[in-house]
């Protein structure tokens, strides 16, 4: 899931500026399981903005909202007379989110309340640890389920470097070192001679380095058969 975490007080206040009808739009995805963006972070948001605009002696009217999905128009669509109606929407979503309010409603300034941060899962109650940095060119086939790109700090793909030791990242040692984690799951498994390949250099145009990226799909699109 994509995970990220709200902006301060101060900061989502500096965003908001003039505006005096304020529109929290919260999601109900990904930044709902992260605890940073759904119905009940919106709500809270909103009424924290109420308070601190009230008490700066500039109040402004604040309300809350929350869709299914930030990032697919439909949803939006539902929403659609609020965010007209008012002078400013603030998204709680992803970074996704906000450029797709700002994208289907040209005319009303979005600003975010969150920083996205990484693609990731919760590892034990309260926090989330980033698992896959979207390269486009899975290998984790060749590793084990554990992904060399995203988990190594230098994302080496043909082994660990000089630096780790005792199991432990040389960037960071509370980091366990993933390529002994790839090693320990190939070992544990049986299937060791996957490292013995030595991997090419990869390919980083699928990634972000292509320039932004989108994937069609001829078979799902309308109007695809007659075209």
């Amino acid at each position: 899931m994509i995970v990220a975490e709200q902006k301060s007080l101060d900061e989502i206040k500096s965003l908001i500026g003039d505006a005096e009808r304020v529109l929290v739009v919260g999601c109900g995805t990904c930044v709902t399981v992260c605890f940073a963006g759904g119905a009940r972070e919106a709500a809270i948001v909103a009424a924290s903005l109420r308070m601190a605009t009230k008490l700066d002696g500039n109040g402004k009217d604040v309300t809350d909202v929350t869709v299914q999905r930030q990032c697919e128009w439909e949803y939006l669509d539902e929403i659609a007379e609020q965010i007209e109606g008012a002078d400013l929407v603030l998204s709680l979503g992803c970074g996704i989110g906000v450029q797709a309010i700002a994208e289907h409603f040209p005319r009303k300034w979005v600003v975010p309340g969150l920083n996205t941060s990484f693609m990731g899962l919760p590892t034990e109650q309260g926090v989330w640890a980033e698992r896959c940095a979207a390269c486009g060119d899975c290998v984790l086939g060749l590793t084990g389920g554990i992904c060399p790109i995203a988990r190594c700090s230098k994302s080496l793909l043909n082994g660990p470097c000089g630096g780790s030791e005792g199991g432990h990242c040389e960037i960071n040692p509370d980091i366990p070192c993933a390529w002994q984690l790839i090693y320990d799951r190939l070992s544990a498994l049986g299937k060791l001679d996957l490292l013995m390949a030595i991997q090419p250099p990869k390919n980083w145009k699928t990634s972000r380095d292509g320039g932004p990226r989108k994937i069609v799909r001829d078979d799902l699109r309308l109007g695809a058969e007659e075209e």
